[in-house]
């Protein structure tokens, strides 16, 4: 009986251990969203609002330097808070590692497309992920109150890294359309939000730093070309 009782106890602790490391993830990430969801405002929402930067977080160039629909979305959702006057400066982040792939340039091209002065669009070449964006952000652009744009299901956790970053933010939607693949999206963010939950416990350096190019200067600083 003793034996059978012992065996049983360990099934269950066994069984209680499965079932934690199933639903961490899920309270992890239900928390990053519940404790930036006030965070988040609509377009009719940024009338008195004054932050350094629109903050526009990067994502997939198409061949022939198009934006995707993710991105353009994000994009013109910025353009137009930068011109309802949310802030005097846009700055594109995303990733430029490597000469043939370039979302920064591809950002800062259709902003200027749109009518936005060159001056006043920098670019973050090294936002290589959501937190080195939020990093770079503070440290780099010297940005201390951020407008974050991106879609819904990511906003969340832009904002959470912003803040435990020590980033006064705020954040709008820029779903301005459905998404192929969004199923995918949704579920793969559950696990980085997991990942930038340890990341802001933890605070690693980005990839790089380099010297301050602050957004309250001219965008055509951070210009390669």
């Amino acid at each position: 009986m003793e034996k059978k009782a012992s065996r049983k106890k360990i099934l269950m602790t066994a069984a209680l251990i499965l079932l934690l490391a199933f639903i961490t993830p899920f309270i992890i990430s239900g928390y990053v969203c519940l404790s930036t969801r006030g965070d988040i405002l609509e377009a009719r929402e940024l009338s008195g609002e004054e932050f350094d930067c629109v903050l526009v977080l990067g994502a997939g160039v198409w061949s022939g330097d198009r934006p995707s629909h993710m991105l353009a979305d994000r994009l013109d959702t910025a353009i137009d808070a930068y011109r309802n006057g949310a802030a005097p400066k846009l700055l594109m982040s995303g990733d430029h590692g490597r000469s043939e792939y370039d979302e920064v340039n591809v950002m800062k091209d259709y902003a200027m497309e749109a009518g936005i002065p060159s001056e006043d669009v920098f670019m973050d070449h090294a936002g290589f992920s959501t937190y080195e964006s939020m990093y770079r952000a503070r440290d780099v652009f010297k940005a201390r109150r951020v407008l974050i744009v991106t879609q819904g299901y990511h906003l969340y956790r832009a904002l959470y890294v912003a803040k435990a970053l020590g980033l006064e933010a705020k954040g709008i939607s820029a779903d301005l359309r459905n998404y192929r693949g969004q199923s995918y999206y949704d579920l793969r963010e559950i696990l980085a939000r997991n990942k930038d939950f340890l990341m802001c416990l933890f605070k690693p350096l980005p990839t790089y730093l380099g010297e301050a190019i602050p957004v309250s200067g001219s965008g055509d600083l951070t210009n390669d070309r």
